[in-house]
Order: structure tokens, then sequence, then C-alpha cells
């Protein structure tokens, strides 16, 4: 299954305008970008890879803002998503995430997940305690 040709071309060009907000700082703006570009999807919306990445972005503005059920929730219909399983940025925010939840066990399967889907240098993006937490494990 493919967008029509406008319905992706509108989908990109609220995105990059989420893209250029976000970098400016103005997250909450961006995320209103990323959620219009998401409702432009037809029903069903889970069963488009657009769907994945938008899904990324919206919750990465929500990491950052420490919005993390909310996150949590993005990044959890994002891995559902066309080439979401098996992302490992997908899965290091789900790790980060569950760390966070103090799940502990699923946080550990999320990062090893990351880390074999992406190396070694996937694991910079954490933090210093989630690092000691898996030289723990």
């Amino acid at each position: 299954m493919q967008l029509s040709d406008s319905t992706y071309s509108e989908i990109t060009a609220l995105s990059k305008q989420g893209d250029d907000l976000v970098k400016a700082g103005d997250l909450e703006a961006g995320k209103h970008k990323y959620v219009a570009a998401l409702r432009l999807l037809p029903e069903n919306h889970q069963e488009w890879e657009a769907a994945a990445w938008l899904y990324v972005a919206i919750g990465d503005v929500h990491f950052r803002m420490k919005n993390y059920d909310k996150a949590f929730k993005c990044f959890f219909n994002a891995v559902q998503c066309p080439k979401g399983l098996g992302n490992p940025y997908i899965h290091l925010r789900l790790g980060q995430l569950y760390y966070e939840q103090e799940n502990l066990e699923k946080a550990a399967d999320e990062l090893t997940r990351a880390y074999m889907g992406g190396g070694i240098a996937i694991l910079w993006k954490m933090t210093r305690s989630i690092l000691n937490f898996l030289r723990q494990k």
C-alpha cells in the first residue's frame, strides 16, 4: 500500500515544519504539526510506515519534555507499525522509557534489542545512569 502523492507531500511538509519548530525550541508547536500529519493517514493508520516515524517524532517531543507516559505510548505505537519492530532507535527509546518506569527487565530487553540492531554507537544516546544499569546486566 502506498499513500497518494498529495497525501504523502502534505505529510512530509507538515513533518518538515514540525522538525523546524522543534529545532527552534518550540516543542509544542512542532508536536502539533506531527499530530496533524498523523491525522492525514488513512484509517488503521498503524498499518502505514509513515505512522512509525510520526509516532517517533511525537514521542521524542514528549521525551524531551519529560512527559514519559505520553512518550511511552508513542514509541509503543511506533514499534507496532511497519518497520517499527527491529528499529534500533525505537527500541532504544522504549528501553529508556521502561527504565524510567522502573521496569528493569523490559528496559534491559529493549536496550539489548537497540544494541543488537544499532551497535555500540546507539548506546551513546543514553544517560549515564542507564549505561551503569546495563553494565550490571
